[in-house]
């Protein structure tokens, strides 16, 4: 009759009570639509600053443990690669390194826009690394000849030759030149594998795994913000190009062919999904509420609930890409690093999410 000091004859007190319905109606509560993004100004920029300390210290530490006193990346003069290099220049100023010991390596493909390459080789002055650069459309060429694809055919594959030889010109430099190379995918390229598996996904340390994109234009901008007026000039010209990889041809006027926002959906749309998902363990039908809150008159609930499915087969089918990730530093509380924050079978089904979100799509459901 005694279980571990409980007794099991004890009677208990029932009482009734009726819980009100919650009419989602009835439901005041905002939602910040950039939730990665402190919106007061000052605690911006403490946070910006920050962040770009975690990075650069990661970084310096990395380097001091291998012996290395060269660093090497890919600018291709986007976002991502941009903060990249301002990362290490901080890391090479924390090791009292001259910024010669930075390579950027500029690789002009099939999809290099004028603007970009222009931008890539003017930061790199301005910063004064060393920058070569090596067009890789001759020896992509050659390698889908040996391969036996025809290169009219602008597939996945076009596309991800010219990421892995990327990556594979910048690791032989690496090894050729002592130097560790810095790679430059963000966090929100990762959840949703919008990445090359063993092409612009591996890197010797990858300094902005754990920053979104929302965030990572940001870092940019508050740096640009403290930035003589060329630098300040460049870095304001990075911000305003769009999202690309560019792996397929130019549009008609030389402008990017290939905008990821608009294939994938907004990057402001996909973080708030990352960080409710991943922060707070939302469901579907959930996520859907708060991000019409947080949306508001921006995108209507058809385009989110699209969005969200994008987000979650994606995230789901892209696990295997984030379980070899090489090491970064942990910027935030949500983190898809393999070691420690995020651990996922490569397997795993979307199924059961993507049906739990198709049967609840009435408000009134929530």
């Amino acid at each position: 009759d005694n279980v571990h000091g409980f007794n099991l004859n004890t009677q208990f007190r029932y009482i009734n009570a009726d819980l009100p319905h919650l009419l989602v109606s009835a439901i005041n509560r905002e939602f910040n639509p950039h939730p990665f993004v402190p919106s007061d100004e000052r605690q911006r920029s403490k946070r910006c600053r920050e962040i770009i300390a975690i990075q650069a210290t990661g970084l310096a530490k990395r380097m001091t443990y291998v012996g290395s006193k060269k660093a090497i990346l890919g600018l291709s003069g986007g976002l991502d690669s941009t903060l990249a290099l301002l990362v290490t220049t901080e890391a090479m100023n924390l090791q009292g390194l001259p910024m010669k010991n930075i390579l950027c390596v500029t690789m002009p493909g099939f999809g290099t826009t004028k603007n970009t390459k222009n931008n890539a080789t003017e930061l790199a002055k301005c910063i004064g690394t060393q920058l070569i650069e090596i067009n890789i459309e001759a020896a992509c060429i050659q390698h889908m000849k040996d391969i036996g694809h025809d290169i009219k055919v602008h597939d996945t594959t076009y596309e991800n030759v010219q990421a892995r030889e990327r990556t594979q010109i910048l690791m032989d430099l690496a090894n050729k030149e002592g130097a560790l190379l810095v790679g430059t995918g963000d966090l929100s390229e990762l959840a949703l594998g919008w990445c090359t598996y063993n092409g612009d996904h591996m890197s010797m340390y990858a300094v902005n795994s754990g920053v979104p994109k929302t965030l990572v234009q940001h870092l940019v901008s508050f740096v640009a913000d403290s930035s003589d007026s060329k630098t300040s000039r460049i870095l304001q010209s990075i911000l305003k190009t769009p999202i690309s990889p560019e792996l397929l041809p130019p549009g008609e006027n030389g402008e990017i062919g290939q905008k990821t926002e608009e294939y994938l959906g907004p990057y402001e749309v996909h973080d708030f999904f990352l960080y409710y998902f991943m922060r707070y363990g939302s469901s579907p039908d959930k996520i859907i509420l708060m991000a019409e809150r947080a949306f508001q008159g921006k995108y209507t609930k058809e385009q989110l609930k699209n969005w969200l499915a994008i987000f979650m087969k994606r995230f789901f089918s892209q696990q295997f890409k984030r379980s070899c990730l090489p090491d970064g530093p942990k910027v935030g509380s949500v983190s898809l690093s393999p070691r420690g924050d995020w651990r996922m079978p490569s397997d795993a089904e979307c199924n059961e999410w993507i049906i739990e979100w198709g049967l609840k799509t009435k408000a009134d459901d929530f």
